[in-house]
């Protein structure tokens, strides 16, 4: 539990501190206002010390409706805010010199529990904000409260409201990852696999997403299609196969993939299938999730005559222009 740092645990927490004085200097939050009679909208940035932005557009509304004005004098916090930043930054340095695992996750505990108090406490700013309003407003609409969202959209009156994190807030939530991370990393990773390296591990990570689907795409000029050997020159018809020893195929037509599969030579053990969307010609999409058109129109290399789409409303629209068949998905097989 008190066994000293890695070097990799040190690194990352000297970027954490650096990282979080820069939170003094960004915004941590940010209210956005759209309606019509304002088209650019109005937006809210919320920093460690104060608010900024609209400030007095949005005071000059709200009083219409009975809401408080927003003044940084009215919030301890604006005060407060800027103490506990400097400290966490402070505390990773310390924990630097100090080079003990039982510290770290003492910073743990306490960024991750200061950022719950601090949500809580912007939640009830929000409720009283929204909830105590001036009964003798010269618009009062009855039951109505104008609370802003926590987090993401909600619709008040004419205005639609969107509270999402600003710069300061996402360094916040990334320095509290990467301190979940070490702490995982200190605690459980070195304690089971202490005879492996670290970077050995990310290389087999990296080895493994290279080899998924996503990532290995049609390379038009390059690849050669597994059945008819010819060289893929127009990725909009590709198709792709996978094996369940991660093995893959390529191919310059739907068909020639189906030549493949039924040809006794090439008897494997289909993890997955894949059509390239028409409408994006490097994309692959997995045949179980795709939506497949078969027309005549389809000038296909092998005459294969079937394009594949990510989506429904793409297939429709080339349906009715090729005049063609909407397939089954199981016109593969399973």
């Amino acid at each position: 539990m008190n066994k000293p740092l890695s070097v990799l645990s040190r690194i990352i927490l000297f970027v954490c501190a650096v990282s979080l004085i820069a939170v003094l200097f960004t915004p941590v939050w940010r209210i956005e206002l759209d309606a019509p009679q304002y088209p650019e909208g109005l937006i809210l940035f919320i920093h460690a010390t104060g608010l900024k932005g609209n400030v007095d557009i949005i005071n000059g509304l709200n009083h219409y409706i009975g809401m408080k004005s927003l003044h940084n004098e009215d919030f301890i916090e604006f005060k407060l805010l800027p103490y506990f930043i400097v400290f966490f930054a402070l505390a990773n340095i310390l924990i630097i010199y100090i080079n003990r695992k039982k510290w770290l996750n003492i910073l743990f505990i306490t960024f991750v529990s200061f950022g719950i108090v601090a949500m809580i406490d912007f939640w009830k700013w929000e409720y009283d904000y929204g909830h105590n309003l001036n009964p003798n407003a010269a618009i009062v609409v009855p039951n109505m409260s104008y609370q802003p969202p926590l987090i993401g959209f909600k619709q008040l009156l004419n205005f639609g409201a969107y509270s999402v994190p600003d710069i300061g807030g996402w360094i916040f939530i990334v320095v509290g990852a990467l301190l979940g991370f070490l702490v995982f990393y200190e605690n459980i990773y070195i304690k089971k696999f202490r005879n492996k390296n670290l970077i050995t591990a990310l290389i087999f990570l990296f080895f493994i997403s290279g080899c998924t689907t996503d990532a290995d795409k049609i390379v038009v000029g390059k690849d050669n299609c597994a059945m008819c050997k010819m060289t893929i020159t127009d990725p909009k018809y590709g198709a792709k196969l996978v094996t369940k020893k991660g093995k893959i195929f390529k191919f310059d037509d739907v068909d020639c993939m189906m030549s493949f599969l039924k040809d006794d030579v090439n008897k494997i053990n289909v993890k997955d299938k894949y059509i390239v969307d028409y409408c994006a010609n490097h994309s692959l999409v997995n045949i179980k999730n795709a939506f497949l058109l078969k027309s005549e129109q389809i000038h296909a290399p092998m005459n294969g005559n079937i394009i594949g789409f990510s989506s429904e409303d793409s297939l429709q629209k080339y349906a009715e222009m090729l005049s063609g068949e909407k397939l089954n998905r199981n016109y593969f097989g399973k």
